[in-house]
């Protein structure tokens, strides 16, 4: 069994299991990014040969907000799968999350393809079909959060499940480094950001992914949910928590997404 089994095996069973494992990179002081990337597709590998499909690709620690609660300081990237998704209530312990976390964020829905290196902001937003306000619920395998960034890129970039809102945005006629959210926990505000909060615009942020990811030989592709980064930090969430954001543009309510815990 390679290096690259043996950890994507692990997280898996722990993903499976309900329960963290200890640190990779505390383990294992040599994992390079490249390793981490290995480890994150083999943990793929195992949950498509149980029946999940790849739906889409997620960037996480983008704002310094995040970078600055993680302690991870450059972005990540990982996989959405079918059984990521969620309509209506999140049942945690349906979902198989362990210690999730809320963030508010902008998905890009994908009408063409983009196949970095090389990809600009501005072909993003011309291969967008329509954006999106999404509560992705990160999770980690990881004890207690305790992350580097091969940890996190090797657990699939910390991703749980997500949610999207109803409504779906035309991009080109957005201001989206300008785009406002404000985020509310159990109808008391938490939290509020901007587009410019994650790489300076969100489109950018889908750019890098296609760029990071097109080095490995892995495309965006058409059909695709894109979820650009956190423009808040992450909030912990238990059973009976709900978390509701409003998206704005210029000062007008522009799309809703919730999160209700079950």
């Amino acid at each position: 069994m390679t290096r690259a089994e043996q950890y994507g095996a692990e997280l898996f069973a722990a993903l499976c299991e309900r329960r963290t494992v200890a640190p990779l990179i505390a383990r294992d002081a040599a994992l390079t990014i490249d390793d981490a990337y290995a480890i994150s597709l083999d943990f793929l590998a195992r949950r498509t040969a149980e029946g999940e499909r790849v739906v889409g690709k997620k960037i996480g620690v983008t704002s310094k907000a995040v970078q600055d609660m993680l302690g991870v300081f450059q972005p990540d990237f990982g996989f959405l799968t079918d059984a990521m998704y969620v309509d209506g209530d999140i049942d945690i312990a349906a979902t198989g999350l362990i210690q999730p976390r809320a963030e508010a964020e902008i998905a890009f829905i994908l009408k063409d393809a983009l196949v970095g290196p090389g990809v600009t902001a501005e072909q993003v937003i011309a291969a967008t079909d329509a954006i999106a306000p999404c509560f992705e619920i990160v999770d980690s395998r990881i004890d207690e959060w305790k992350i580097s960034i091969v940890d996190t890129v090797a657990d699939n970039a910390s991703c749980g499940v997500y949610v999207l809102g109803d409504e779906r945005l035309d991009p080109a006629a957005l201001d989206l480094p300008g785009l406002h959210v404000a985020v509310t926990k159990n109808g008391a505000p938490l939290s509020e950001g901007f587009g410019h909060a994650v790489q300076g615009n969100p489109a950018e942020a889908v750019a890098w992914l296609a760029n990071t990811l097109g080095a490995h030989g892995v495309t965006l592709d058409v059909g695709d949910v894109i979820l650009s980064g956190s423009l808040v930090p992450l909030a912990p969430a238990v059973k009976g928590d709900r978390f509701e954001m409003i998206l704005s543009d210029a000062g007008q309510p522009i799309g809703r997404c919730a999160a209700n815990f079950i």
